[in-house]
């Protein structure tokens, strides 16, 4: 067995990670625990994600020569790739199906014989669940956008904070989100999926997972409602991403854009707006957007809307790696329906979270989190991006802005004493050139991208570098149209004796600082005036009344 020899003593790992270790599933390892009096008892984590020590999980699994056996769960897995294909959700529903209701005609005599003896060596539920994980994580797998990761969902459990009524999702996929909020007897758990197999695999997952009251209908949630009279407490929603067309033309007039009607490229809008019509008064809605619903200039004016109505209260942005069908960052946008007028928000709480690990934790430290008015959102962009606010608030505006200051002034004293002495010269350089190919195949020259190197001690490396800048050999590596690449073998150095090519590269060398100097005096200056200006606009900073 290969295992990680240097991993720390102290290491934790759930049993996702001893299932990757041991080579076997991750219903395999629920099997370990429930049947060996010996497994390593929980060392950290929650109710919800277990671990274990990892030393204690090497001794167990060495001492009792797991990780080699070929596991019901991977035969399984096996039969239904060769026989559904591309379509293993439908295969999921499938199994699932056979193991709430006892019987399934789609599958085969052996699948359902490997089924049934998997579920009475562990439980339906295991297998299920055992299945499920293996289809989020296959590689290349169809059907992301069916599938919210555990992260995700852990993240959004969270932030949906104490949960009780009925709780809907519109856009449940196989029920991953619906699952991770409906642990409480009091939850009445909704959704609507347009893939039938994926409505059918949610279902099932939360009857086996002990949840009688749930009801999954079928059908595109934006172009055929299936719950219109539905208000529910909590509504959650992990929309379908780049959806080309949602049904704008055909929905123009449609109740639910209380906020504006969202442009055909403004899908995500569109999500939002029907969640929010499907929340109860006092209700609240969790939903999972891309970073850039946060500013694209086309949700402008619906933004504005949410702002300005006190329906936007929390604005989250997670870390990347959250999403299942792509690795950029997600925000959670959360909304809530005033039971009155004076229930509505009145600041918005930004929370950047993207320098957190993905696996959690999730509540944000102090400086990490803002709460903004209203009316410093309300501008001409209406930017909602967390990070804009959350480094706003930690800067000391004055603090900064005379460091700067003083680092500017300390730049300009360096850079007067920086230019090189020089004198006045003939106007012309006596002697001949010499081309840097000529050079290069003399072996003095080493020619790398855009410059030269010296090879010889009879040239110096600095006065190359100062001559391949010149007037002519710009002229001579710039096109006709006016396009420029530097042309190093073509260029033409003058011929000198090594004591003046090592002036002139001394001189070319502090014109080099020079210029860095520069480039780092122009950034001090613009941070310096951006900072002034945003002090003085926002009340950080104001003219001083002294001389």
């Amino acid at each position: 067995m290969n295992v990680d020899s240097q991993a720390g003593a102290d290491s934790l790992v759930s049993a996702v990670e001893i299932a990757k270790l041991a080579g076997v599933t991750r219903a395999a390892v629920s099997n370990w625990r429930r049947r060996h009096a010996d497994f390593p008892s929980p060392a950290g984590g929650g109710a919800h994600n277990v671990l274990f020590a990892l030393p204690e999980v090497h001794s167990w699994l060495d001492r009792h020569r797991k990780g080699s056996e070929v596991s019901g769960e991977v035969l399984i897995w096996q039969a239904l790739r060769g026989e559904y294909g591309d379509e293993m959700a439908r295969g999921l529903a499938d199994v699932a199906e056979l193991l709430t209701t006892g019987f399934s005609e789609s599958l085969d005599i052996e699948v359902r014989s490997l089924v049934k003896d998997l579920a009475a060596r562990s439980s339906p539920a295991d297998v299920v669940a055992g299945l499920t994980e293996r289809f989020m994580g296959s590689a290349g797998r169809t059907g992301a956008e069916q599938v919210s990761t555990a992260r995700l969902a852990r993240a959004v459990r969270h932030f949906a904070g104490s949960v009780s009524g009925t709780v809907f999702d519109p856009a449940c996929g196989i029920g991953s989100l619906l699952l991770a909020l409906g642990s409480a007897p009091e939850v009445t758990l909704a959704g609507q999926e347009v893939d039938p197999s994926a409505a059918r695999l949610a279902e099932s997952r939360a009857r086996l997972a002990g949840h009688a009251d749930v009801t999954i209908r079928v059908g595109d949630s934006l172009r055929e409602d299936r719950r219109p009279e539905l208000r529910a407490a909590l509504v959650v929603c992990d929309p379908p991403v780049n959806v080309p067309d949602w049904g704008r033309e055909d929905l123009l007039l449609d109740a639910r854009w209380e906020f504006g009607v969202p442009t055909r490229a403004e899908a995500e809008l569109a999500w939002l707006q029907h969640c929010y019509a499907h929340v109860a008064p006092g209700g609240r809605v969790v939903f999972v957007a891309s970073a850039s619903a946060a500013y694209r200039k086309a949700g402008r004016r619906i933004r504005a809307e949410l702002v300005r109505r006190g329906i936007l209260t929390d604005l989250v942005a997670l870390p990347a790696g959250m999403a299942a069908s792509h690795a950029q960052p997600v925000h959670l946008w959360l909304l809530a329906r005033p039971s009155s007028p004076e229930s509505s928000a009145s600041f918005v709480r930004m929370a950047d979270l993207t320098a957190n690990d993905p696996d959690g934790p999730f509540e944000p430290a102090p400086e990490q989190v803002v709460d903004v008015p209203l009316i410093d959102l309300l501008d001409e962009t209406v930017d909602l991006t967390p990070s804009r606010y959350v480094a706003a608030a930690r800067t000391d505006h004055l603090a900064e802005y005379l460091s700067i200051r003083e680092a500017l002034v300390g730049r300009l004293h360096e850079l007067l004493e920086l230019l090189p002495p020089l004198a006045s010269g003939p106007g012309y350089l006596e002697g001949g050139t010499v081309r840097m190919a000529d050079l290069a195949r003399a072996g003095l020259v080493e020619l790398i991208e855009g410059g030269a190197v010296s090879t010889s001690d009879q040239l110096d490396t600095d006065y190359l570098h100062g001559f391949l800048r010149s007037a002519a050999n710009t002229r001579r590596s710039t096109s006709a149209s006016g396009s420029f690449r530097t042309d190093v073998r073509g260029s033409r150095i003058p011929q000198m004796g090594i004591d003046d090519q090592r002036r002139y590269g001394a001189a070319f060398r502090v014109l080099g600082e020079f210029e860095q100097r520069v480039r780092e005096l122009t950034e001090l200056s613009d941070r310096a005036t951006s900072l002034a200006r945003d002090g003085l606009t926002g009340g950080a900073l104001r003219p001083r009344t002294d001389r």
